[in-house]
């Protein structure tokens, strides 16, 4: 029978919904930025007409790549499979059986939100990849009723949408929360986008504020140009405090968008977790594909006793393009302890015989400084700013010395449990399954200390920022791997 054949059970084909040509033109115009940047330059420079006749083609284009498409793209459900069928010119066919569906997620952007639309995504049991099968737009009813089909054949729970009468939430987030946690996700994203459209428009625009001209004319002849110039010191304080508060409203307002509303529910194959003020998106993660936890504070938030709690998974995240999920993103200790009950780790919590690290994990460092404060000594003979390198490389060994302080591991149980950082305080819960490999690495001067670091191999996610023990005695490094690697045997 061949693989292009139809399915006896499946029903009759069905298209995305139209409104797709709305909903989608603005992926549409994102990927041919370019091109619209193009007919800007073409605008400036005078060529007016030419610039309206570029655009309406390039909208025209896009349009009727759309339509085609929408034309093209249909999909069939049947009893036990969904299967689509995509391509303008090259055609794809892909049928999916609903026993290798781990979740079905609904994402809602605002134009869908507006228009009753919304982009489904199958998670199968492949990797953390991005070649998940995905409807882009289909009326939101159809959307649920579709989730609701799936896991009724694979014999799972079929949760509606929100409603007063939900069981009591594993964690959610108030309007407080979310704002709180907006004000430590300080963010200067704002001025790395004012300089990226300076780089890309500055010229085509006449001007660009990052550069001293801008300012030089703009500022030439106005008052508050003179206040500054006579009061350097509290225009300096002033420009401080209004980069503070541009990185906080900054932090707030991207929290805001991404967190408000924040629920996580639990479910017959997962955790249930749906957020998002314009954007709503409603995912699932399935516990079983779960390889690791790490649980993030930093000083600050320590000290008011807040933490964040990620899942690296199998399963992919389609906001943050990886399988590194949010699971709690402000949370109390306390609040953390039956998520991670959940998957039987909320003893990771409880007090531990932690070891700690050798502090040849700070004179190694110390070494590898030695030839550039040389350099900066000899600087100092020619100039006084040679103060400012050495300052810094004085700041480097410091912050590597709080981190020593902080570093330190612990075997408990089934689980590997790893605390690292000073600013970016974290603890890796680490499940001895979930190895899949163990390198101990040296370079020339750990070698020298005797000293080396063991790096462990876990599959999904970007694998928060890989998972290691550094400055561990050699000998003890060489115990800890082969006590794990004879348990793996």
């Amino acid at each position: 029978m061949s693989p292009l054949a139809e399915s006896a059970d499946l029903a009759r084909p069905e298209r995305l919904h139209p409104l797709i040509l709305i909903t989608g033109l603005g992926g549409s115009l994102r990927g041919v930025a370019g091109g619209y940047a193009g007919i800007g330059y073409l605008a400036a420079t005078g060529r007016l007409e030419t610039a309206l006749i570029a655009g309406g083609a390039l909208l025209l284009f896009l349009a009727l790549s759309l339509f085609l498409y929408w034309r093209r793209f249909e999909y069939r459900v049947g009893a036990h499979e969904i299967r689509i069928d995509s391509g303008i010119i090259s055609r794809t066919h892909r049928s999916i059986p609903f026993d290798r569906v781990q979740d079905v997620d609904i994402s809602q952007g605002p134009i869908a939100r507006l228009l009753g639309l919304a982009k489904v995504k199958f998670e199968t049991g492949g990797s953390a990849g991005s070649d998940e099968a995905v409807l882009p737009a289909i009326a939101l009813a159809r959307a649920q009723s579709l989730r609701e089909h799936i896991r009724a054949r694979r014999g799972g729970p079929t949760p509606s949408v929100v409603s007063d009468d939900e069981p009591r939430p594993l964690f959610a987030m108030s309007l407080k929360r979310v704002l709180t946690a907006g004000m430590f996700n300080f963010s200067l994203a704002i001025f790395a986008g004012l300089f990226g459209a300076t780089q890309t428009f500055g010229d085509l625009l006449g001007f660009d504020p990052f550069e001293r001209e801008f300012w030089e004319v703009t500022l030439s002849d106005n008052a508050f140009a003179s206040y500054a110039a006579n009061h350097k010191n509290a225009a300096f304080v002033a420009g401080l405090f209004l980069l503070i508060a541009a990185g906080l409203l900054t932090g707030i307002i991207r929290t805001l968008l991404r967190d408000f509303r924040f629920r996580l529910d639990r479910t017959g194959t997962g955790l249930r977790r749906r957020r998002g003020l314009f954007t709503l998106t409603d995912v699932t993660l399935p516990l079983r594909r779960v390889q690791a936890a790490l649980i993030l504070t930093g000083p600050v938030r320590e000290r008011f006793g807040w933490r964040e709690l990620k899942f690296q998974s199998l399963a992919r995240d389609e906001e943050a393009k990886s399988g590194d999920h949010v699971i709690a993103p402000l949370a109390q200790t306390d609040e953390l302890r039956p998520i991670l009950a959940e998957l039987g780790w909320e003893d990771a919590l409880a007090a531990q015989p932690w070891e700690h690290i050798s502090l040849a994990y700070v004179s190694s460092l110390a070494v590898w400084l030695l030839g550039p404060l040389v350099l900066a000594l000899i600087g100092l003979a020619f100039s006084p700013m040679a103060l400012i390198g050495i300052g810094a490389l004085a700041l480097v060994l410091g912050t590597r010395w709080l981190a020593w302080r902080r570093t330190r591991f612990a075997l408990a149980g089934e689980r590997l449990l790893i605390r690292t950082g000073w600013w970016k305080r974290s603890t890796l819960i680490l499940p001895l399954r979930s190895i899949q490999s163990i390198d101990l690495t040296q370079n020339a001067v750990a070698r020298r200390f005797g000293i080396a670091a063991l790096t462990f191999g876990v599959a999904g996610g970007s694998g928060f920022t890989g998972h290691s023990i550094p400055g561990l005695p050699r000998k003890r490094a060489s115990q800890i791997r082969e006590a794990l690697l004879s348990r793996f045997a």
